[in-house]
This record gives structure tokens, C-alpha cells and sequence, in this order.
């Protein structure tokens, strides 16, 4: 199986925060979701994978090269798009993208025309005149038409009203489909992830505490409900929650003898239900423990 990218021992100290022992890597033609609160360490991984930050220790490699030796081949070929990253507010829309299109011999003029109508931005409208919304649009205009063999996207629905919101999330949906191309990207929005991702990392306070295939994910865990007294503490067990008579338990590794097992500790389940990949990233971080 060949991958996009391969971290191997990653480790990057900064005064106040560090990086610490990641190994993470992306089968080619997938997209991965990173998900993590605001401060989780996903930008500085999205920079070791571009090259802009140096780790200080471990292997990155990208496409097949070594980061960051390799760095501006790995660059003619991947996307990287970011929040923070900031456009010439004098120039047009037009102008970038001739800038890119000079630079870049993967540039798709027709692909471009097609994201301006989906996106509904003006080409010959300075960037300064642009809203938010519109300013994040272009930024992914010009990243995806460069059609780039991997994509590595920094929170790219961040503050986008609900419509920006679906049009850059049903163009992401439209890059997922060819599978010639892998994905990237970063979010605190669970949501955004669990309908576009193929598999989920969870990063919490530099570290890497769960990784793999969503739907494993989403099929491994349950809330049980369950009445009477006895609490177990079973290592499947993720955090428990009493109400009276009325027990919660969020069950990681559920299997379907799990409600017999309780049944005979003398408690009555009362309902199994599946969780959602929110639920399940802040009983992980609560609980301290890889999922």
C-alpha cells in the first residue's frame, strides 16, 4: 500500500507546547480527518508536512520524498491551504490566479471557472472587497485548481456562514471522488469530518490519542442506559455516569455480550445506542485514553 505521507516519531518543542511522538500516515487516494480543540497541535503538524516547520526530531516523508530535504519537489505537488494565510487585498482574484497558473503547470483554467461559478466569486473583484467567506473561497480556488496530489487543509470551514459552509464542503466531496488524490484536513468541527473523512485522528495537547477508520470508530463505540446500582469499572468502560438509579455508561470496543454482562451485575439495560464522532472525541479526551 503506498501512502501520501508517513510520520514516523515526530517530536517539535516549542516554549510552551510540544509536539510529542507522532507517527501517523495517510494511504493514497484517502482523506483523513485531524481533530482537535484549538491549541491540539494540528497546525504545527500541517506545517512539518509542508516543510514551513522543522521537526526536531523523527522522519517526514511526503509523496514519497523526505521532508524537509525534499521539500520543493514535495511542494509542485501538494496544496496547502490555511486560516491564516492572507491574500494581496489590492490585487484580483484574476491576478492570483495568473500568478498560480504561471507557477504551477497543474494549474486547471476550466476547473478554476467552474470553482468561481460553484463559489460565487467575482474573478475581477480586488480581494480587499471580499468578505471572510469569500476570502477563505478564493484561497481554496486558487489551492484545489492547481490540482495537487495531496491536500493539506487547516480548518477550512472556520468561521463560514452555513451556505459558504456547504459549497466548500460539497467541492471537498467532489475532490474526494478522484481517488488519484489524497486529503488532509483539520477541524474542531467533528461534524465536517464524520461526513467527509475516511479515517479520523484524534490529536489532544500535542499528542496523538486515537487513530483509525471511521466507521470502526463510529461501530466501536455505544451509549448504554442502563437502572439499579452496581457501577462497573470494566477497561471497555470509557466514563460512567449516575443519575439516581440511572446509569450511563459511553463503551469503547462494544461487543453484544456487553448487555448481558450487565444484566448480570443486576442491571436493567434500558437502550444501546450509537455515538456520534463528537461524543466520542470528548469522552476520549476526558477519559485520558486512546480510543
Amino acid at each position: 500500500m503506498t501512502v501520501a505521507f508517513a510520520l514516523t516519531g515526530i517530536h517539535k518543542q516549542y516554549p510552551q507546547f510540544t509536539l510529542s511522538d507522532i507517527s501517523l500516515s495517510l494511504p493514497h487516494g484517502q482523506i483523513m480527518g485531524l481533530v482537535g480543540v484549538n491549541g491540539a497541535g494540528k497546525t504545527t503538524l500541517l506545517r512539518i508536512l509542508t516543510g514551513l516547520v522543522r521537526a526536531d526530531r523523527g522522519d517526514v516523508r511526503v509523496l514519497g520524498l523526505r521532508m524537509p530535504e525534499d521539500q520543493v519537489a514535495v511542494k509542485a505537488d501538494t496544496g496547502f491551504a490555511s486560516e491564516d494565510m492572507r491574500l494581496y487585498k489590492s490585487q484580483t482574484l484574476r491576478w492570483h490566479m495568473d500568478l498560480i497558473a504561471a507557477i504551477y503547470p497543474g494549474w486547471d483554467e476550466n476547473y478554476a471557472r467552474d470553482l468561481l461559478r460553484r463559489f460565487d466569486l467575482k474573478s475581477d473583484q480586488s480581494i480587499g472587497g471580499f468578505s471572510h467567506g469569500q476570502r477563505v473561497k478564493a484561497l481554496l480556488l486558487l489551492c484545489f485548481a492547481r490540482r495537487p496530489r495531496l491536500l493539506l487543509l487547516d480548518e477550512p470551514t472556520t468561521g463560514l456562514d452555513p451556505v459558504a459552509r456547504s459549497e466548500v464542503l460539497e467541492v471537498l466531496s467532489d475532490v474526494l471522488r478522484d481517488e488519484t488524490r489524497s486529503v488532509l484536513f483539520s477541524s474542531h468541527n467533528t461534524h465536517d469530518v464524520e461526513q467527509l473523512a475516511d479515517s479520523i485522528s484524534f490529536l489532544h495537547q500535542g499528542r496523538l490519542i486515537a487513530s483509525q477508520d471511521k466507521e470502526r470508530f463510529l461501530d466501536d463505540w455505544r451509549r448504554i442506559v442502563c437502572f439499579g446500582d452496581y457501577t462497573p469499572e470494566w477497561p471497555e468502560i470509557a466514563a460512567a455516569r449516575r443519575n439516581g438509579s440511572v446509569l450511563e455508561l459511553k463503551v469503547r470496543d462494544f461487543c453484544g455480550e456487553l448487555p448481558a454482562r450487565l444484566a448480570a451485575h443486576g442491571l436493567t439495560v434500558q437502550s444501546v445506542d450509537p455515538m456520534r464522532l463528537e461524543d466520542i472525541f470528548v469522552t476520549t479526551v476526558r477519559a485520558g485514553a486512546p480510543a
